[in-house]
């Protein structure tokens, strides 16, 4: 992981204009359970999709990459008001260009979370790179932030978490929540 300071990563973290996910080991905690009639089954974590909302109320886009295909990914996409999914994407660097693109964004307004290899192509453009606790090994070398929670295990939600305390939104959140 890099050494940079709270400080450093706050002022990264408030630039922040879309926020793209892996899915499998980030938004999952990587298992995949198939039954003997082709149905796929994932398991995510409740509070990454209240953190997806939040951001997504907050104007921050959020976009997932995959390189799986898989029904259940665009159920969950749809739940969350998440429009940007890419699966079945085994040059994600591609999907990232065309999300910047589409958005008119700089490499440092975009941050990704990823796990694993595949992910460190987009890692090494987006200007905050994230991997979760559990990511392989190879990963943490092209990172700006590392997660304390696994994938799959509330680690989206701290990211989510990051980007609106880093951008100033925090205070308004927890007041719409704490109306009578």
């Amino acid at each position: 992981m890099a050494n940079i300071s709270d400080k450093d990563l706050t002022n990264i973290a408030r630039k922040i204009k879309l926020l793209i996910l892996d899915v499998d080991g980030v938004l999952t905690d990587g298992g995949i359970i198939l039954d003997g009639r082709g149905n796929e089954f994932k398991s995510f974590h409740v509070r990454d999709g209240h953190g997806i909302k939040m951001l997504l109320k907050q104007g921050i886009v959020v976009a997932l990459i995959t390189g799986r295909q898989s029904k259940v990914v665009e159920r969950r996409a749809r739940e969350l008001g998440i429009t940007d999914v890419f699966q079945k994407c085994f040059k994600k660097s591609i999907a990232y260009g065309r999300l910047a693109e589409k958005y008119s964004l700089t490499d440092e307004e975009i941050a990704y979370a990823g796990d694993d290899i595949v992910d460190i192509s987009v890692l090494k453009k987006c200007g905050l790179p994230i991997a979760v606790a559990d990511a392989d090994e190879s990963v943490k070398p092209f990172v700006k932030l590392i997660t304390e929670k696994k994938g799959g295990r509330g680690a989206v939600r701290e990211v989510c978490d990051f980007i609106l305390k880093a951008k100033g939104m925090w205070g308004k959140i927890i007041d719409e929540y704490t109306e009578n």
